[in-house]
């Protein structure tokens, strides 16, 4: 089947239920707990999911995901499609329009210049874009008028639901961040922290990892909603306490990423004040190996840049050695139960885009024992560490502050261990280590360790923006404020080759299989990324909060204009 027939039928006709409610504001305040707490609401200035989140209650782009990942209009009239002309025959560009009358919640309108300008900014030769692979393979922006957007690539582009869909990359106001593009980007402390937006809410106040506070907007689209007036979106604490907050205290009405055993899910459950909210999408929960020496001995703009490779993770006979000695059946058991799954994927869904990719699963000790002799590290002075041309095999490995995360920790460590691999474990507040400043040294793109775990996913439902985050010109460094999405710096011009391809191709079964081969790429033929739990998403939401429907596929505050309090 062509792409270009699927586009045809593609997006849903999604029917609206009646609203609950019949005033903007009747309801009050909601409070929403992201434990990992919101350091910017600009979300080309952090791929950090929290920054994502929270930033699509202010910003929205031309469309969205519905939870079945389907297509759905926001600032648009409607979604672009072969079928109605949006979307030209030949796939080399997208004509969006922009619904009449629409205003920016300081009340100026909202036009196809800021469509336009969103791009010029994300793209700056000279700006650190997180989202940057949203924009691949667009060689203009046209605006022949106010309310027309069209996109033009240089390529047929088989998905052209990328750029302004989805929490990742919505519409900024050009009067607001004109003097913010390029250098100067990070620099607009107000601009990114107080946006002026489309959403449903704006900012009304906003304390940097810890509390914003929102209020509804009094130009949103629809005179009806928001239902809520006000917003607190807190952060601080973790995901066990988050998710008592909501499901024994009543204190919040709904937290994010209640990532919690299954032993304490059904303790939970028993206060009776809320459920918890579950499902799957793409989420994996990973390894991500530094291809880069993050040494301190290094000058600083040095460290984890391609100027300097890894001394040892650069062999990929130690990579496959590490994943070749986790148990990840073990870590599900541990961390997730029914909530989650092995998978050696960082690609695990939909269907026709995951990998027959199982090798990783079963744990193989003597296998990553034998890896390490054939790389040549021994233990030469018989103290149970590996060594090699008298360094030490020893990993820094770091992730973000979670009960889970850190039982994860504990368990790698002693396998890792097992081997013949000392390991020193480093936890960082999770709200540091998904922020999105250029100056901490703890953040996840800044990446001064050997090894560092997290998990990430991607908008929609195809994950050709998702794969391209891994090419060459996407790496992290200091000429970029730290804003690549190629965390683990890995360049191979043969995978860019090959996402380029992708780009190109419109029959689905090809898409899907070189999607799967860069997958594989990725993992089982690098090991530069070991993945390890397929992650169902786990929220929990109080009784008297309705209108709340998880999506995998967005942000899980996509529909927070539909939220109201149940009487």
């Amino acid at each position: 089947m062509k792409i270009k027939t699927a586009l045809m039928g593609a997006v849903a006709a999604v029917a609206m239920a009646p609203a609950a409610y019949a005033e903007r504001g009747a309801d009050g305040n909601v409070n929403i707990l992201y434990w990992q707490a919101v350091s910017i609401m600009n979300p080309y200035l952090s791929s950090g999911t929290k920054d994502v989140e929270g930033s699509s209650l202010v910003l929205e782009g031309l469309a969205g995901f519905n939870e079945k990942g389907e297509v759905i209009a926001r600032l648009a009239e409607s979604v672009p499609t072969v079928e109605n002309g949006g979307v030209a025959a030949d796939l080399t560009s997208i004509t969006w329009k922009l619904k009449p009358g629409l205003l920016w919640s300081d009340g100026t309108p909202v036009t196809s210049a800021d469509a336009k300008f969103t791009y010029e900014y994300c793209t700056h030769p000279e700006g650190g874009c997180a989202q940057a692979a949203r924009y691949e393979g667009i060689s203009s922006i046209e605006t022949p008028d106010d309310l027309t957007v069209i996109i033009k690539y240089a390529a047929p582009k088989p998905n052209p639901y990328t750029a302004f869909v989805g929490a990742t990359s919505p519409l900024l106001q050009k009067a607001q961040f004109e003097k913010c593009l390029g250098a100067a980007a990070s620099t607009c402390t107000t601009e990114n922290t107080y946006p002026i937006g489309t959403g449903p809410f704006t900012v009304k106040d906003f304390k940097v990892n810890d509390v914003v506070m929102l209020e509804a907007n009094p130009n949103y689209r629809d005179p009806a909603k928001p239902a809520f007036a006000t917003v607190t979106l807190k952060g601080g604490g973790d995901a066990q306490a988050a998710a008592r907050a909501v499901m024994e205290t009543g204190e919040f009405d709904y937290a994010w990423n209640t990532q919690i055993n299954p032993e304490l899910q059904e303790q939970m459950k028993a206060g009776g004040k809320g459920v918890f909210l579950i499902g799957y999408g793409t989420l994996v929960e990973r390894l991500e190996m530094n291809m880069t020496d993050p040494s301190p001995s290094l000058p600083e703009g040095e460290r984890s840049t391609t100027k300097h490779p890894h001394p040892f993770l650069s062999d990929i006979k130690v990579r496959e050695a590490l994943s070749k000695a986790i148990d990840r059946e073990t870590l599900v058991a541990i961390g997730y139960g029914d909530s989650g799954r092995a998978t050696c994927n960082l690609v695990p869904a939909p269907e026709m885009f995951a990998s027959d990719n199982t090798g990783c699963i079963p744990q193989d000790v003597d296998g990553a024992k034998a890896l390490l002799d054939e790389a040549g590290w021994t233990d030469t002075d018989g103290d149970g560490i590996r060594d090699k041309d008298g360094k030490k095999l020893s990993i820094l490995y770091q992730t973000s502050s979670n009960p889970v995360r850190q039982d994860f920790q504990a368990v790698i460590k002693q396998w890792w261990n097992d081997i013949g691999v000392e390991v020193e474990l480093k936890v960082v507040d999770a709200s540091v280590f998904f922020g999105g400043d250029a100056g901490s040294p703890d953040t996840f793109q800044k990446f001064y360790a050997d090894v560092e775990m997290y998990a990430n996913n991607f908008d929609g439902t195809d994950p050709e923006p998702y794969l391209a985050q891994y090419l060459c010109d996407k790496i992290p460094g200091p000429e970029n404020q730290w804003q690549g999405e190629n965390i683990n710096r890995f360049c191979d011009p043969a995978y860019d080759a090959m996402v380029e391809e992708l780009s190109k191709t419109a029959e689905m079964g090809k898409r899907a299989e070189i999607a799967k081969k860069l997958n594989d790429m990725l993992t089982k033929d690098s090991f530069v990324v070991v993945p390890l739990v397929d992650r169902g998403r786990l929220s929990a939401a109080s009784n008297t909060l309705g209108g709340t429907i998880l999506n995998t596929w967005d942000s899980e505050l996509w529909n927070a204009s539909d939220w109201f309090r149940v009487k």
